[in-house]
């Protein structure tokens, strides 16, 4: 029997287990309690609540402007939907940069107010102080490399990260500081599958993939993506599951020709 299988509650330490014996791990977003009770009842691993709420949830153009306010809304909703997954949260921008005294703080909000299970921060050595700090404070986190939204105004595009030896040689140098900093996992996001692969085998904490191969340790993908309920986003990594977009839409448009016609409701559907 699988270590999925026979755990009741997904924890970090259940995590490292999969890593251990060569299980993969399912990781996928959620932002409300309907969507994380389905995914929690499908049996994913783990629900990231992740900062891309700002665009699926909210509509904005970029990670950047959701606030630590609008993460633990979305975290505690999250939370009492889920009987068994681990929830991760993410710490929005401008919450833990620069900041660990801002960050400690942040994380302890998170954790206290939504009731979840860990943090997730991007960056590498320029955040190593944070997340100490937050580690310390018995709080788990996640890491997360290669493609970082938050910094996408300094990188000015979202293309493939790491392709030159410098900046690969950076990440790996990164995973081993966030790993002894304490973090429990690690998120690589669009980076060559050979890297992922080279940082997954190198270090003991699991490595979950988003455009970053088959050759780590999981896969997380934000769910109205995978869904198809987004249209306009088709990077090469995503694989859609369904085309919900098409299946609500055809929905929406039958109710509203029923109502028009006073089919809806009819004899059976009244008092």
């Amino acid at each position: 029997m699988s270590v999925h299988q026979q755990v009741k509650k997904v924890t970090t330490h259940v995590l490292k287990e999969m890593k251990l014996m060569g299980e993969k791990i399912s990781m996928i977003t959620s932002y409300d309690y309907s969507m994380a009770k389905i995914v929690d009842r499908a049996g994913i691993d783990v629900i990231l609540v992740g900062d891309s709420a700002s665009n699926v949830m909210a509509g904005h153009k970029s990670t950047l402007p959701i606030t630590l306010d609008n993460m633990i809304y979305h975290g505690a909703a999250v939370r009492r939907g889920v009987k068994r997954a681990l929830v991760v949260v993410d710490l929005p921008f401008g919450t833990y940069q620069g900041n660990s005294k801002e960050a400690l703080y942040s994380a302890i909000r998170i954790m206290k107010e939504s009731g979840v299970e860990a943090v997730k921060m991007e960056g590498g050595e320029e955040i190593i102080e944070s997340v100490n700090r937050i580690v310390s404070a018995g709080i788990p986190v996640m890491g997360h490399l290669g493609l970082m939204p938050q910094s996408i105004h300094k990188y000015g595009t979202y293309v493939v990260r790491a392709t030159e030896d410098d900046e690969a040689n950076k990440l790996i140098d990164d995973a081993h500081k966030l790993e002894e900093a304490g973090c429990f996992a690690i998120v690589l996001e669009k980076i060559p599958a050979k890297l992922a692969k080279e940082v997954a085998q190198s270090v003991r904490v699991p490595i979950i993939g988003i455009g970053a191969g088959s050759q780590v340790d999981g896969q997380v993908l934000v769910i109205h993506d995978m869904l198809g309920i987004t249209q306009e986003f088709s990077p090469r990594f995503l694989r859609r599951y369904h085309n919900l977009y098409q299946e609500i839409f055809g929905a929406v448009t039958n109710y509203i020709q029923d109502v028009k016609a006073v089919d809806f409701p009819n004899e059976k559907e009244q008092y």
